[in-house]
């Protein structure tokens, strides 16, 4: 049988309609897990995102061997269906009264097809607003590699998994959050909820505001005790629509909580207090 080789890509890429995206097959990820992957790295070689993507890689990456590969490499076999890859892609939304762009990182399967976002999904994670400096989510991209391996484990281990809203799933383990302590940053709470006092008013378990550099140092030691925020909004930027909230073990790369919001007159930019609410268990 002819060997399948996957590419982990690292690169920007022409937007599309994400919800336009297909949901994955059960035999695309047994396709995927077979695979070598190449990790692409941007072609600025003072890129931090290379550093971080690149240390995140050797230290995290499990679920394929893999080998790093420059961009323009990538550009000659990304029609082959014989390769897979882990793209940084820019997005929109279909519907959306205005038109903010999203970074994603997605592992999809390789297709001769003319935009990167038509080709098969496996797995996609919102990392930002297209625009906004890379360290708004550099010091987590070890985590989330780690955490989109986790959710590609489960959905091959039960593909009944696989649903258009695929993280919704995740929401059972919410009830544990009090187990551990959750480290947020200020910057990925809504404005009104920014306060401790505040946030005691609708969140009665252990919770502690940190610096990046403090979830990131949790990430790498695979702290068994603490649970970050994965927050994506616009941080000040003018195009302002979705906002997604993520809680993630900084142990064991489980998910605790996914939801997302459309920023409104009264709900901002951040974890707001119905979040709170909703994990006060």
């Amino acid at each position: 049988m002819k060997k399948v080789i996957a590419l982990l890509l690292i690169i920007s890429a022409t937007y599309s309609a994400f919800a336009q995206r297909n949901l994955v097959r059960p035999e695309d990820v047994k396709t995927f897990l077979g695979t070598k992957t190449y990790v692409v790295l941007e072609d600025n070689p003072m890129s931090g995102y290379n550093v971080e993507i690149r240390d995140a890689v050797e230290r995290s990456w499990k679920i394929t061997p893999f080998e790093f590969i420059t961009a323009k490499e990538f550009e000659n076999v990304r029609n082959d269906i014989n390769r897979s890859f882990l793209v940084l892609i820019q997005m929109k939304f279909d519907g959306d009264k205005s038109t903010p762009i999203y970074n994603f990182l997605s592992v999809s399967l390789g297709a001769a097809v003319k935009k990167i976002t038509d080709m098969p999904d496996i797995c996609s994670m919102p990392l930002s607003y297209q625009g906004l400096p890379e360290e708004s989510y550099s010091f987590k991209l070890e985590g989330i590699i780690r955490f989109m391996q986790n959710y590609i484990n489960a959905i091959n281990n039960d593909p009944k998994l696989i649903k258009k809203d695929a993280f919704n799933f995740y929401n059972k383990n919410s009830k544990d959050i009090k187990t551990k302590e959750l480290w947020v940053t200020e910057s990925g709470l809504e404005k009104n909820t920014r306060a401790l006092t505040d946030i005691r008013k609708n969140y009665k378990h252990n919770i502690k505001v940190v610096n990046p550099e403090d979830i990131q140092k949790a990430i790498k030691e695979k702290n068994p005790n603490v649970l970050y925020l994965h927050k994506v909004g616009p941080e000040g930027s003018r195009m302002q629509w979705r906002v997604w909230k993520m809680i993630i073990g900084a142990g064991d790369d489980n998910m605790y909580y996914y939801d997302q919001h459309n920023i409104s007159k009264s709900e901002g930019d951040g974890f707001l207090a119905k979040d709170f609410k909703s994990i006060n268990k």
